[in-house]
């Protein structure tokens, strides 16, 4: 394979790429790398604050990206976006599950127990991340099968391998979409065609609006307890960028990995792979 092929495969020009969750941190690098391969990227976010600022940082590359207010949560909502998308890049190529989260109403604390969690805490962190997965590969990825091929990328993590204290909901939530990623794997290239793939990366830890302030002190900005835990445990000594991402996004995205389907990749800082001594 010479230079030129190989530069091929991360060429994504006329490709159309959607990224729920594309407002967000780790989402929005995600549609930046995207769309300086060339793709055309649709934006599927609950909060759509952040676009002009998105689309700024982009320059001449902002005609190649758009965004929809969606509910991944709500069909409906989907399938709007879908015909969006359409009319608006032509139809799905490739689709990037990045949206998800916890709650505070799902996380043990001082004030509160594993026992006393209310069910419409647990419900919303399990629904928001499992369903809110599984269901956009429902609404959308029926383009690929008319297609007859595209890709799939979900947002697991590390606690689908090794669950954190106290967020057992966002835990479980997320070992759901590691197992759901190799099923639907499975499933799209059994009955529809081999050229549908489906995989996952599991992030490890990265600083986020969400967990900021409980791995670093806001007072000091120096590590908490949970902080320096999770670092004495990283191989390499530091918590994750959002563009440490991106190699691997691109990389299961792409033609390069044309014969990978159905795995979930960590991207931790060697976290998996430390026993603590």
């Amino acid at each position: 394979m010479n230079r030129e092929e190989l530069m091929q495969m991360y060429d994504f020009t006329g490709k159309t790429f959607a990224v729920t969750g594309g407002a967000g941190a780790l989402g929005s690098d995600v549609v930046a790398a995207l769309a300086g391969c060339g793709a055309n990227v649709m934006i599927l976010d609950l909060r759509l604050g952040r676009l002009p600022e998105i689309k700024e940082n982009l320059g001449p590359l902002a005609e190649q990206v758009d965004g929809i207010e969606v509910n991944v949560m709500n069909r409906e909502s989907l399938m709007a976006a879908g015909e969006t998308i359409n009319k608006r890049f032509g139809p799905l190529y490739g689709l990037v599950n990045a949206a998800g989260g916890n709650s505070p109403r799902a996380t043990v604390s001082p004030d509160m127990s594993f026992f006393d969690i209310p069910e419409e805490g647990m419900r919303f962190v399990l629904d928001l991340n499992l369903l809110g997965t599984i269901m956009p590969c429902q609404v959308l990825a029926k383009q690929m099968v008319e297609q007859g091929e595209g890709v799939i990328l979900n947002y697991s993590s590390m606690n689908a391998f090794r669950p954190l204290t106290n967020i057992a909901a966002y835990s479980a939530s997320k070992a759901g979409i590691t197992n759901f990623t190799a099923w639907l794997a499975v499933h799209m290239a059994q009955n529809y065609s081999g050229k549908i793939r489906v995989n996952a990366i599991a992030p490890g830890f990265f600083l986020g609006a969400q967990n900021r302030f409980l791995l670093i002190d806001k007072e000091t900005g120096g590590l908490t307890p949970r902080g320096n835990q999770i670092i004495d445990h990283t191989p390499m000594g530091r918590f994750g960028d959002p563009e440490d991402l991106l190699g691997t996004v691109l990389w299961l995205l792409s033609p390069a990995a044309a014969f990978v389907t159905g795995i979930t990749v960590p991207v931790d800082g060697g976290f998996s792979a430390y026993a603590g001594v």
